[in-house]
């Protein structure tokens, strides 16, 4: 541990090194994360003021808005403040800091992501006894283990990193933080770390990826004894949250479960499963999803209302 203090910060090559690409980095990723904080923010307030919009379902979109937007928090403010800065430094805490952050948002939006999963199996397959089972004690200790899990994950992940002896190497090829691209600068055999991490972040990733596809799967399957109209919104609202998953996992799975190599494309992966995603998040929950705009309409209207009052 003595000689991770030998490198006390290290410098970000961020996604290019050219200055006019670097402008272009700033305004687009500024305007992403913009749009990711405001169309999450915008979820969260409609959920809490809508009473149309107190099912488990919308529980758990909550906090789904919630990890999404301190997930995009985690790298893209550093990314956009680095795109403008000469240096991009950032001191040994920090990283470690951010490695922590990024996994523990990034952990809870697949823990929220199986349990919205589940509340829709419950809903379809089991609908008489939905009330029973999702009741709102039930999704209340869901997703404190959530966070419980979601806090042991990142645990193991800064204890590896912290274990990580840097001697002198201190360019990070990448724009933020994390184990995958600290590993090619660590002065020691990372083969072991390498399989930790692999153990650890892929296999979360790997086995969420399954669950949720062979939840949709069975829900899918169960749609064909529906009439029209059930199968119509049942599919709607499946279509929406298949999107999501695909969106979130595919990148996740493709850094996380492989040996330790680097691509040229990591970083943009990287960019899509940690930036893009929660932007398109409340996109397609709002677009594809009735009662959420709905909700937001009367939460509009009845804010324009009190106002000509006023």
């Amino acid at each position: 541990m003595q000689q991770n203090h030998s490198v006390t910060e290290f410098i970000l090559l961020g996604l290019t090194q050219d200055p006019l690409k670097q402008k272009i980095v700033f305004v687009i990723f500024l305007i992403f994360y913009m749009g990711t904080v405001v169309g999450n923010m915008l979820i969260f307030v409609t959920i809490k003021s809508s009473w149309t919009l107190g099912s488990p379902m919308y529980f758990f979109l909550f906090y789904l808005s919630i990890a999404d937007s301190c997930f995009s928090t985690s790298t893209a403010p550093r990314l956009i403040v680095d795109a403008l800065s000469a240096k991009k430094i950032i001191s040994y805490n920090e990283c470690m800091t951010q490695v922590f952050g990024l996994h523990l948002f990034g952990c809870m939006e697949i823990f929220v992501l199986i349990l919205m999963a589940v509340d829709r199996y419950v809903a379809i397959c089991k609908p008489l006894h939905y009330p029973t089972i999702m009741s709102q004690q039930v999704c209340i200790i869901l997703i404190v283990l959530a966070w419980i899990g979601s806090f042991i994950h990142s645990t193991a992940q800064i204890i590896l990193a912290l274990r990580l002896p840097f001697c002198g190497p201190n360019l990070i090829d990448h724009y933020c933080c994390d184990l995958q691209p600290l590993l090619k600068l660590a002065c020691m055999d990372t083969y072991m770390i390498n399989l930790l991490l692999v153990s650890n972040s892929g296999e979360v990733c790997s086995t969420g990826f399954m669950i949720l596809i062979i939840s949709y799967i069975v829900i899918l399957h169960s749609l064909r004894n529906r009439s029209a109209e059930g199968r119509k919104k049942a599919l709607s609202t499946c279509t929406s949250y298949i999107i999501v998953v695909i969106l979130f996992f595919g990148p996740c799975i493709f850094i996380y479960t492989r040996p330790p190599t680097t691509f040229p494309m990591d970083k943009m992966v990287a960019v899509f499963y940690t930036i893009g995603t929660p932007f398109l998040n409340p996109l397609i929950y709002t677009l594809r999803n009735a009662e959420v705009k709905n909700a937001m309409r009367q939460l509009w209207h009845g804010k324009i209302i009190s106002e000509n009052k006023g």
